[in-house]
C-alpha cells in the first residue's frame, strides 16, 4: 500500500464535513482509519465507508487504543476529554487543515482573523484566477483544504480558523494574513490569549529567506500586535492613504503605494466600509504573492459579496431589511453597524462566552432592538436605559416586531452578534428565516 500515510492507525474525532474530508484523504493516502462520533449513528447524515471502523455515541479511552495519530474536527475543543485522553498517550494531535499542509504542493495564501476571512480568501482567490492561475478557495470556506490539496492547479487561498491553526504543525503559506481580532470563541479557546495565540501560528513557519510575507492590519491595535511577532516581513493594509508598501482605501477605492507609485486597484461593487477593508487586505496578499495590479483591480470591481453579510433582502413601506447574519460576535455586529443610523437591531443566539456589552456603543444608530435566542437577557441588560429592547420567540416574531419598532423609515438589521446554534442549525438557515420573513411581510404590504 502506497501514500503518504500507509499503514498508519488515524484516529477521525468528529465526522462533520472536515472529519469526512479527512477520512477521505487519509484512506486515499493508504491509512488505516477509525472514527470517533459523538453523535448517534442514526443522526449521522453520512456514515462512513466500509473500510472504516466507526464508533458513534460518544468518545472513549479506547478509541486510541492502537493508534498513532489523532485527526480533530473543528468542533472538539482542547479541553475536550479525547484530547487529553491523546495527549496523555503522547499521540500527534492535528487538525484537518495539517493534512492539506502535509499533502499541498503548490504556494498558497492563508487567511484568519476574527471577521471577514471568507470574503477575503474568495477575493484572494478570484484575483489568482483573473491572473491566469488555476486556483479555488479553501478551508474554512466550505472546501476542505485537505481535498484541494491533493488536486491540479497552481495556488489555493485558505481559511484558516482559530480551531484549525491552534492543531497545526507544518503550515506555510507563501503569504499569511491577519485582519482583525476581538474576542470570540472563548467557550472553546478558554480565554482571548488562547484565542490570540491560536491566530498567531498562522505565521508560525513562515521564514523571510523563504521570501514569505505577512499582511497586518495597521488600524487594529490587538491585530497588529501579533502582526509584528511575525518571523518574516510584514506589510500592512488599512483604511485611509496608504503608506509606502501599503494598501488602504481612499474614498471607497483600494490604493496601493509601491515603490513611490500610487496603484488605484479599484472600487468594491458594494458600498461597505468591511468589504472595502477586505479587499485591501485581499489586494495586500495578492501583491505580496507576486499578482499583476490589473488581475487585481478586475476581481476587487467584479466581486459579488457573499450571502448574508450586509444583502438588502427585502423593503416595505419604507423599511429596508438588511441580513448580516454572518456577524456572529459583537466585533462583526458593530462593523455591519458602521455608518449607518435609524436601525432596529435583530440580535442574540449563542454568545460563546464573549462579553456583549461593545454593542452599547452603537447606541447612537439604533432605535431599539430586538433580541432573540439564549443571549436576549443579556442584551437586555446591555441596551438598559439606552434604547427599547422588546425580545423574540421567532425570526418571524422578530422580524414582525423590528418592522413595527422602525415605524415606516430606516433599516431593519439582523447583525446578532451571536453564533445561531441554539435556533438554528447555522448562520445561514438564520439569515434565510429572516429573508423570508422579510419578504412576506413586504408581499403583505404590497
Amino acid at each position: 500500500m502506497s501514500g503518504a500515510f500507509a499503514g498508519e492507525r488515524v484516529l477521525v474525532v468528529g465526522y462533520g464535513a472536515s472529519g469526512r474530508a479527512a477520512v477521505r484523504v487519509l484512506l486515499e493516502e493508504g491509512a488505516r482509519v477509525r472514527v470517533s462520533e459523538a453523535r448517534p449513528a442514526d443522526r449521522v447524515e453520512e456514515l462512513p465507508p466500509l473500510e472504516v471502523e466507526f464508533r458513534a455515541g460518544g468518545h472513549r479511552p479506547t478509541d486510541l487504543e492502537g493508534v498513532s495519530l489523532v485527526v480533530l474536527s473543528p468542533g472538539v475543543p482542547e479541553h475536550a476529554p479525547v484530547v487529553r485522553w491523546a495527549r496523555r498517550a503522547r499521540l500527534r494531535v492535528w487538525s484537518e487543515l495539517e493534512l492539506g499542509a502535509r499533502l499541498c504542493r503548490v504556494p498558497y495564501v492563508a487567511v484568519t482573523g476574527t471577521n471577514g476571512k471568507t470574503t477575503t480568501v474568495e477575493l484572494v482567490a478570484a484575483m489568482m484566477r483573473e491572473a491566469g492561475l488555476r486556483a479555488r478557495a479553501c478551508g474554512n470556506v466550505g472546501y476542505p483544504f485537505s481535498l484541494a490539496a491533493r488536486e491540479p492547479g497552481d495556488a489555493l487561498a485558505v481559511e484558516a480558523s482559530s480551531f484549525q491553526l491552534r492543531f497545526h504543525e507544518t503550515l506555510h503559506p507563501r503569504v499569511s494574513v491577519l485582519l482583525n481580532l476581538a474576542p470570540d470563541h472563548l467557550d472553546w479557546h478558554g480565554s482571548f490569549e488562547a484565542y490570540a495565540a491560536a491566530k498567531a501560528r498562522v505565521f508560525l513557519r513562515q521564514r523571510p529567506e523563504a521570501g514569505d510575507v505577512h499582511v497586518g492590519n495597521r488600524d487594529d491595535p490587538q491585530a497588529a500586535g501579533v502582526s509584528r511577532r511575525a518571523p518574516c516581513e510584514v506589510r500592512w493594509f488599512g483604511w485611509g492613504a496608504p503608506r509606502p508598501g501599503e494598501v488602504g482605501v481612499v474614498e471607497g477605492r483600494v490604493v496601493a503605494l509601491v515603490g513611490g507609485r500610487e496603484l488605484d486597484l479599484g472600487r468594491p461593487p458594494a458600498p461597505s466600509r468591511s468589504l472595502a477593508l477586505d479587499a485591501a487586505a485581499a489586494a495586500a496578499a495578492a501583491l505580496a504573492f507576486g499578482l499583476p495590479p490589473e488581475a487585481v483591480r478586475r476581481a476587487v470591481e467584479r466581486f459579488v459579496p457573499l450571502p448574508h453579510r450586509g444583502t438588502v433582502v427585502a423593503e416595505a413601506g419604507g423599511v429596508r431589511f438588511v441580513d448580516d447574519s454572518k456577524a456572529t460576535n459583537p466585533h462583526a455586529a458593530l462593523a455591519a453597524l458602521e455608518g449607518r443610523s435609524d436601525v432596529v437591531l435583530v440580535a442574540g443566539g449563542l454568545a460563546k462566552g464573549v462579553d456583549l456589552s461593545p454593542l452599547a456603543a452603537a447606541a447612537p444608530a439604533l432605535r431599539a432592538v430586538v433580541a432573540v435566542g439564549e443571549a436576549a437577557p443579556e442584551l437586555e441588560r446591555v441596551f438598559e436605559g439606552l434604547l427599547p429592547v422588546r425580545r423574540a420567540g421567532s425570526m418571524e416574531e422578530a422580524v414582525e416586531a423590528a418592522y413595527a419598532l422602525a415605524a415606516g423609515r430606516g433599516v431593519v438589521l439582523l447583525a446578532p452578534a451571536c453564533a445561531s446554534q441554539d435556533m438554528f442549525a447555522d448562520y445561514a438557515e438564520r439569515g434565510d428565516r429572516f429573508a423570508r420573513a422579510a419578504a412576506m411581510l413586504a408581499r403583505g404590504e404590497g
